[in-house]
């Protein structure tokens, strides 16, 4: 996987995309947290090594914990490695904690996260508050993709010039 710009001259740098979010999860709002992460846990970001397969944030104790983030044991660090599927505390003010606490205490909710990046430098997560799409939810959406590509492809030809 290689870590790439997003944009051209702008200072987030895209580490991983959770794809599977809005595919299973119908997203209603999205925040932007610090993680809080150690030396070789951003040198193996950096490097572009992490997964986000099962994957979700939890409040405990007042704050917000992102738990099954799995970030490999960067190879050239002496230190004894860590857990790689440990609990990272989420970084947010207080006032944004409770709100999301509270969105997520909510039956059916869950906070998912959407993307790891840096952005000037520091680590950051995209999370969203989001309930889980049921099976005629999704094919729904499915069907309605088919039919604007299908629409797409009928004006295609026809403004050619």
């Amino acid at each position: 996987m290689s870590v790439k710009k997003t944009e051209v001259g702008q200072d987030k740098i895209s580490v991983a995309l959770n794809r599977k979010a809005r595919m299973l999860y119908e997203i209603f709002d999205t925040y932007e947290a610090g993680l809080e992460l150690n030396g070789g846990e951003v040198k193996s970001l950096r490097s572009g090594r992490i997964s986000l397969d099962g994957c979700f944030g939890q409040s405990k104790d007042g704050e917000l914990y992102l738990f099954n983030l799995h970030i490999p044991h960067y190879t050239f660090d002496t230190s004894n490695p860590a857990d790689s599927r440990r609990s990272r505390k989420l970084l947010l003010h207080k006032s944004e904690i409770r709100k999301i606490s509270t969105q997520i205490d909510a039956k059916g909710m869950t906070l998912v996260p959407l993307e790891i990046y840096f952005k000037r430098g520091w680590a950051k997560a995209s999370l969203g508050i989001a309930r889980g799409k049921k099976g005629p939810d999704r094919r729904e959406e499915l069907h309605k993709k088919a039919l604007n590509r299908e629409a797409e492809k009928s004006f295609k030809g026809k403004f050619k010039a």
